[in-house]
């Protein structure tokens, strides 16, 4: 266990990437396969540990520590992980047999315990494990590691030392649940690789950069074609033997939140690539109306009745069996829609191309997307590109719509976590609602991207310097600094005051300059709601 929280030390200290892979692939070597396999799932955040929950930690750190000193340091800290480990009282008497305990020695005990001895075991770890391992031990509990590894990075690792082909590992991650032991085995060359291609798993989607500036000159109708970027969420349905799946984008099985999608008959195996969407193909509903449906593990029939879904498809990894990825966009497409058509499937939409003369056309049809709510923008695709997991610079370009901005006001404030854990990154902030002396400002949304570090350390010193209240670790601040925020859509909201929502905000400038008297008002923002409506 102590070998594995050095590695996640030495992960946060590092921001190469090469030299991540390399303290990754040095762990490995003195690993044995079971512990790989574990630490690898807590590195892509893919472990869940049901018995254990965060509160936990919370309610035991409150038995062993004063009250008062633990609401400081947290309210300062801003992490529960990082605040336990570094007050939990040190004893001098660490027993030595602790020194030896493994990473897997640990994950067992956490999903093995009982649930009324699990603040035993806890306290226990925590008595006998130095700082960095009691750190590495809880978040191992509370999740949010934030060490700078996705998950592709972490099986790069795995790729440079066992000298196996990526797209293999990619192939095989999602067929096995942690330790993963089949696919290290298979690594180790202790097995042979096992077979998953009748299995209805997942499979790592081959993803767009975002078109600059200087991509422009690539973009002619010869070399790539255009398509709209629907305004969904991306998944990807599959049907082998019968058995039918629905995943997210990261790989989530989502297929139960769905009934009305993989309840479908299917007479042959494939694996289709597309949008999830609300409404019916006919009419479109919003992005809005798709959350209804979202993150619901078992949806009413009456939510299902009321919110149908379907899926707009414009990519094949599988048809009728056969893995297509090596043949060109071109040719899948075309074997996807003949596909859709021959299956007479009526709740997958075909995404045609957008066919466009010259970048000019193009830009134009982009513009087109602020009036529509189904597109975000057009997808471009190299027409002879092959499929490809992950991010290759070049094939696939996303030209989103330009987003919306707003000035709005400052008004509370809350710690980060990771390496922002002792700055205020997280803003909420509002618009100002009505007129004159009955004037306030109303919530509309939170950020915590879009500055500089930099930024970040000006107005971490303008909260703590204008702060007038204190929730626990948020603080409400002087209602008088104005942020430019840009977001990518405006829609009906309960959890604000204002009842708006922004999607996806973003700090896009400071103005430090700009009185908070002169912040856009909640009339603005339901005018675009209509405009956009």
């Amino acid at each position: 266990m102590k070998r594995f929280a050095e590695l996640l030390l030495n992960l946060i200290l590092t921001s190469s990437r090469n030299d991540k892979i390399d303290h990754i692939v040095n762990w490995i070597k003195d690993s044995n396969s079971e512990e790989i396999g574990w630490g690898l799932s807590i590195i892509c955040e893919e472990l869940e540990i049901s018995k254990v929950k965060p509160s936990m930690v919370k309610e035991i750190s409150k038995l062993h520590i004063d009250k008062y000193l633990f609401d400081l340091s947290y309210d300062y800290v801003g992490d529960m992980a990082e605040t336990v480990s570094l007050i939990w009282p040190e004893k001098n008497d660490n027993n030595a047999n602790f020194s030896s305990v493994t990473l897997t020695n640990v994950i067992k005990d956490l999903i093995n315990v009982q649930k009324k001895e699990a603040p035993e075991l806890i306290s226990n770890y925590l008595d006998n494990f130095d700082q960095n391992t009691r750190w590495a031990f809880l978040k191992i509990i509370t999740g949010g590691l934030r060490v700078g590894v996705s998950s592709r990075l972490a099986k790069t690792a795995i790729s440079k030392y066992f000298n196996k082909n990526i797209k293999d590992i990619e192939e095989l991650w999602h067929a096995f649940d942690p330790p993963y032991k089949e696919i290290i085995e298979w690594c180790r060359e202790i097995i042979e690789k096992p077979k998953v291609k009748d299995k209805p798993i997942f499979r790592s989607p081959m993803l767009a950069n975002p078109l600059e500036e200087n991509d422009y000159k690539l973009i002619n109708p010869i070399s790539y074609l255009a398509e709209w970027k629907w305004d969904g969420i991306r998944v990807q349905l599959v049907s082998m033997k019968n058995e039918v799946k629905l995943y997210s984008r990261s790989g989530d099985d989502i297929s139960n939140s769905f009934p009305d999608i993989i309840e479908n008959s299917f007479s042959q195996d494939f694996c289709l690539d597309g949008e999830l969407m609300a409404g019916s193909i006919k009419i479109p509903g919003s992005f809005n109306d798709l959350q209804q449906r979202l993150n619901r593990k078992n949806p009413s029939k009456d939510l299902i009745r009321n919110m149908p879904t379907f899926i707009v498809a414009y990519d094949a990894l599988y048809i009728k069996g056969q893995d297509i990825r090596d043949k060109s966009v071109i040719d899948r497409r075309e074997l996807l829609k003949a596909f859709i058509l021959e299956e007479k499937l009526s709740f997958i939409k075909f995404s045609d191309e957008v066919v466009f003369k010259n970048f000019k056309d193009l830009e134009g049809k982009r513009l087109q997307c602020r009036q529509d709510l189904n597109y975000e923008g057009l997808m471009l695709k190299l027409r002879n590109s092959t499929y490809e997991p992950g991010r290759p610079k070049g094939p696939w370009f996303k030209f989103k719509r330009d987003p919306y901005s707003i000035d709005v006001v400052l008004l509370y404030a809350q710690r980060g976590h990771g390496k922002r854990s002792s700055f205020y990154s997280d803003y909420t902030f509002g618009v100002w609602n009505g007129y004159l002396k009955n004037r306030e400002l109303v919530t509309v949304g939170k950020a915590y991207s879009g500055f500089t570090d930099q930024e970040l350390l000006k107005l971490d010193k303008f909260i703590r310097a204008n702060t007038t209240n204190r929730f626990g670790p948020v603080r409400e601040v002087e209602k008088t600094l104005v942020l430019e925020v840009a977001f990518d859509d405006i829609q009906k909201s309960k959890r604000h005051k204002s009842g708006l929502a922004m999607r996806f905000p973003r700090i896009k400038r400071i103005r430090w300059d700009k009185p908070a008297n002169e912040a856009d008002t909640i009339e603005n923002l339901e005018r675009l709601l209509n405009v956009r409506n």
